[in-house]
């Protein structure tokens, strides 16, 4: 039989997730849950193209469409996740999804279409070699996982050690969501909707796990994580100003290392980073190499590449204004700002 492209279905979802997890390639951003946590988050479109042949899914291709006064209208796979793209059993499911997707891209009279892949899909498309991911395989010895990060950050790990910081799970998502929300007013960036932490823990579950960092009783800093087959993504940080001199950021993500290590995790993704930021720099200095990742566009009705990021003038221009704005302020506007800087 031939292969035909379908749409994600409620019925689907159980069929979806099966071949994501018996895929190579998968990532923890090609579960079917992001587009309920898309859709009810965001408001999105949210399109997850699946190629079947006699009733066996052969490839998917998850994809959402993102539309922002300042950085126009995108079709992604996927928004707010750093990781993307096909993935297929084979050339002919993978020609077709990007086939399909290129013809949706063009019925939504979309500006581009961006597959964040994590190799290059061999498509004679634009790419951006602007993001880094870092990734490396642990061990079960925990002794072994903390003499392979350089001595500086060891001493800062052991700083905060020394300093009496506690970690400690959270079944909730309230108190990593306050540290998350005030970094990044701190940081010049739109804050996500509390709705977007709440309903990652509701759609993930265990595999969505909240880290806190506490001194003396007080929350210092948190931290939410994606768990993934052998993998731990640490994804979302946040902190308070009392973080830097508790050392508390080195002391949070080695906490989270032992602890996944101890669980049997093999693998721990640091996630992209953009090649000479700070937290570039930070986890090179935590000796994690970093891997080019494939970003590839194709252009619909823009002459461009678009440029979502803090190298187009406007959005330094838009950071540099966020910051001045009052904590409060800042997090009722934030959401109605983020949902397009996906």
């Amino acid at each position: 039989m031939s292969l035909e492209v379908l749409a994600l279905q409620s019925k689907d979802i159980a069929r979806w997730d099966a071949y994501v997890e018996n895929n190579d390639s998968s990532t923890f951003f090609h579960r079917a849950g992001w587009k309920r946590v898309l859709e009810e988050s965001f408001g999105h479109n949210v399109q997850f193209l699946f190629a079947e042949r006699d009733g066996e899914i052969e490839g998917i291709l998850p994809l959402a469409q993102v539309k922002s006064f300042l950085f126009g209208n995108n079709l992604v796979s996927l928004p707010f996740c750093v990781y993307g793209g096909v993935i297929a059993d084979n050339s002919e499911a993978a020609s077709l999804l990007i086939e399909s997707a290129t013809l949706l891209a063009k019925e939504l009279k979309v500006d581009s279409l961006e597959l964040r892949n994590t190799l290059a899909s061999g498509q004679d498309w634009p790419t951006k070699s602007l993001y880094y991911t870092f990734r490396r395989s642990i061990s079960d010895d925990n002794e072994a996982n903390m003499l392979a990060i350089p001595r500086k950050r060891r001493a800062m790990i052991r700083q905060g050690i020394k300093g009496e910081l506690i970690s400690e799970e959270d079944n909730g998502w309230e108190r990593v969501y306050n540290t998350y929300a005030e970094s990044v007013r701190n940081l010049g960036t739109p804050v996500f909707s509390a709705k977007y932490f709440r309903v990652l823990r509701e759609v993930f579950k265990d595999d969505c796990r909240v880290l806190m960092i506490t001194h003396e009783g007080k929350d210092v800093a948190g931290l939410m994580s994606f768990y993934f087959k052998d993998q731990v993504l640490p994804y979302y940080a946040g902190s308070y100003d009392s973080a830097k001199a508790h050392k508390a950021h080195d002391f949070m993500y080695w906490e989270l290392m032992r602890r996944s290590a101890d669980e049997g995790v093999k693998l721990f993704d640091f996630g992209r980073s953009k090649e000479g930021t700070g937290p570039f720099l930070f986890k090179k200095g935590w000796g994690f190499e970093p891997e080019n990742l494939h970003y590839e566009y194709y252009l619909v009705k823009a002459d461009s590449i678009p440029e979502v990021n803090p190298n187009n003038p406007k959005y330094k221009l838009f950071i540099d204004m966020w910051k001045k704005l009052p904590v409060p302020v800042a997090n009722k506007l934030g959401p109605l700002l983020s949902r397009s800087l996906g």
